[in-house]
């Protein structure tokens, strides 16, 4: 399924659009203003929380923790590489690896060290950040979408 992340330049907070390959929009990000750390949310388009994404601000590499309706889903860790980012993702689903290029706009989201089920691919000019991910059918769609806004809070930022 392919899907398109637009971040609304305008706002306060770290905000984004989730559209479809139609171009509705089926889920939307909210960042907290005025918070110690990251904390995003991803709501559907009921606007019902479906995802809380929260950054350890103690940590010598960004970390963050990704947490569903109940439970904890995942934690995400970028290591130490050079000329390259990469990301450890631990989580319910299985374990993940994401691998991007050193310009930080092509990434790929291993699972369990052979699968490959997301691609993403950052717009070069664009108006804000603006990516578009295909995700394999079998695939935690939110969950897919909270790791790309995670990825784009560690090394995109500017808000911040």
């Amino acid at each position: 399924m392919r899907f398109y992340i637009k971040e609304k330049v305008f706002s306060i907070g770290d905000n984004f659009s989730i559209f479809d390959e139609s171009g509705n929009e089926v889920f939307y990000v909210k960042g907290q203003v005025f918070s110690l750390g990251n904390k995003l949310r991803i709501y559907d388009e009921r606007h019902k929380e479906l995802i809380y994404m929260e950054q350890k601000i103690f940590s010598l590499m960004p970390q963050y923790t990704i947490y569903g309706e109940t439970n904890t889903l995942a934690t995400i860790r970028k290591k130490v590489t050079f000329l390259s980012h990469k990301f450890m993702i631990d989580s319910v689903y299985g374990d993940f690896t994401v691998d991007g290029d050193f310009m930080a706009h092509d990434f790929s989201i291993i699972k369990n060290g052979t699968k490959r089920c997301a691609s993403i691919i950052k717009k070069w000019f664009s108006f804000g950040d603006s990516y578009e991910i295909n995700i394999a059918d079998d695939e935690n769609i939110p969950f897919m979408l909270a790791l790309v806004i995670v990825i784009d809070q560690v090394l995109h930022d500017n808000k911040n």
